[in-house]
């Protein structure tokens, strides 16, 4: 059976416990190291950043998020693994994505599976930051994620001192490809 879009998950990461898989994340605390056992949804909207406050919308506020794609199929890799935004709110913040440079590893690995950031405005080091990976087509390259594995991706969302914006945010998608 083919890797269904059910069998790929959104998971936040944390810098606590030591191994993946085995603490809870939170959006705020999701700065990399381990994946964590929070699932958030594709969409984008305060299940991975917060609000942007008027002071950090006058700042231009950088903030930054690690956030790992799950292959939860039993036997299948997911090969060729991209990802990519949907949907995008016009005339809010920008949003970049960016591979992080830990290779895929199993979920609970004792080993750090992503990089790790002092605080959410502090950028990780060596990731290089994509805005156009809108299709699958342009997608930002994972990598193949062998089953119960994890690759971590970075978010940098950059507030452009605009008029507020209800509701936004972004929508993520991953694509790839299987042997069957």
């Amino acid at each position: 059976m083919a890797i269904a879009s059910t069998d790929i998950l959104y998971k936040l990461s944390t810098t606590s416990g030591s191994a993946g898989n085995t603490t809870a994340g939170t959006p705020a605390g999701s700065l990399g190291k381990y994946v964590s056992t929070t699932t958030v949804s594709s969409t984008a909207a305060n299940n991975i950043f917060d609000d942007v406050t008027g002071a950090e919308n006058a700042a231009s506020d950088v903030e930054y998020r690690c956030v790992f794609v799950l292959n939860n199929h039993a036997s299948l890799t997911l090969t060729s693994a991209v990802v990519y935004m949907t949907s995008d709110i016009a005339g809010g913040t920008s949003v970049a994505l960016g591979a992080d440079t830990t290779a895929a590893s199993a979920k609970g690995s004792s080993s750090a599976q992503a990089l790790q950031v002092a605080d959410e405005n502090t950028a990780p080091s060596g990731v290089t930051f994509v805005t156009t990976p809108i299709s699958d087509a342009t997608g930002l390259s994972l990598g193949d994620i062998p089953a119960g594995s994890v690759k971590a991706f970075w978010i940098r969302r950059t507030a452009a001192n605009t008029t507020a914006v209800n509701s936004d945010g972004f929508t993520l998608n991953v694509a790839g490809d299987t042997t069957a």
